[in-house]
């Protein structure tokens, strides 16, 4: 019995980081988008390319 309440606390820690890493990434991606708004209205192509970049990387 103790190994199955040591594995599921395992499992739910796992599920716990999972849902953490998918926020961050949810909320990198909002942010590089605004960033690429922002150097797009300032005409910015190098900061343009660099956060398109960082945002491709991020996707896939």
């Amino acid at each position: 019995m103790d190994q199955m309440k040591v594995t599921y606390e395992v499992m739910l820690g796992l599920a716990a980081e999972m849902v953490w890493d998918e926020a961050l990434k949810k909320y990198r991606a909002e942010k590089l988008h605004c960033e690429i708004d922002s150097a797009l209205a300032k005409g910015d192509e190098e900061a343009f390319r660099l956060l398109t970049e960082e945002l491709r990387t991020l996707e896939k």
